[in-house]
């Protein structure tokens, strides 16, 4: 499969290159001579970890899906939540919550689950509470968006795990977003919940495996 790497990645891989390099070239020079076992087990460690680096910023080349009525999965990972909840932020009445967890092994890109307007774009400072934790959808650091789609609002979270510091979202209030387009990016293990009217059809289920921009949430 062709994939590119993120934007998001360029820094943080050029450090763990350069730190691969200050590991392993005093390795070769000093131990490979007395314990050849030991400086290649130092290579084959640090060259793991950084190809683990490079391919949690990957950006698979798919076929996104698009489409009226469908709602999409605005991140990779497994629905681990779906339930009804009473939303205190926005929309202050009931809802349909569905989260998506995703491990440091699933891509971290992600995208708009429908077309619109932004109508909401809110950063939440706070915790970092295992992102499988219920309290992370309300307690740890989060940005919210609302996308207002042919009259219609759903609220996007994307939440920081006990491993993700840094939330981007590339949004903002009034702008007008294209379907499984991008939204943002999470650094390392995080979460993305999606906030639904009372009534849509549900397409997924528990411990699902999904894919961003691809596999459709719902339907309404």
């Amino acid at each position: 499969m062709v994939m590119t790497i993120h934007r998001e990645g360029y820094k943080t891989i050029a450090l763990a290159a350069f730190i691969f390099a200050l590991i392993n070239l005093p390795s070769f020079y000093f131990i490979s001579a007395n314990k050849l076992w030991l400086s290649g087990l130092i290579f084959a460690v640090t060259l793991f970890l950084l190809l683990f680096l490079i391919s949690f910023f990957r950006v698979p080349n798919r076929k996104l899906t698009v489409g009226n009525g469908l709602i999409i999965c605005p991140a990779d990972g497994k629905v681990v939540v779906m339930e009804e909840i009473f939303d205190e932020e926005y929309f202050k009445d009931k809802r349909l919550q569905v989260s998506i967890f995703m491990s440091p092994a699933n891509v971290h890109q992600n995208r708009n689950p429908v077309s619109g307007e932004v109508t909401y774009n809110q950063y939440h400072k706070g915790k970092y509470l295992v992102a499988w934790n219920p309290k992370s959808s309300t307690e740890n650091e989060r940005h919210s968006v609302v996308i207002k789609s042919n009259g219609r609002e759903i609220l996007v979270k994307q939440i920081a795990g006990a491993l993700a510091k840094r939330i981007v979202n590339y949004l903002s209030v009034g702008q007008e977003v294209d379907q499984s387009a991008e939204m943002g990016f999470i650094k390392f293990g995080s979460r993305v919940d999606v906030l639904l009217p009372i009534g849509t059809k549900i397409n997924v289920k528990l411990n699902q495996a999904v894919q961003g921009g691809v596999t459709v949430l719902a339907e309404w």
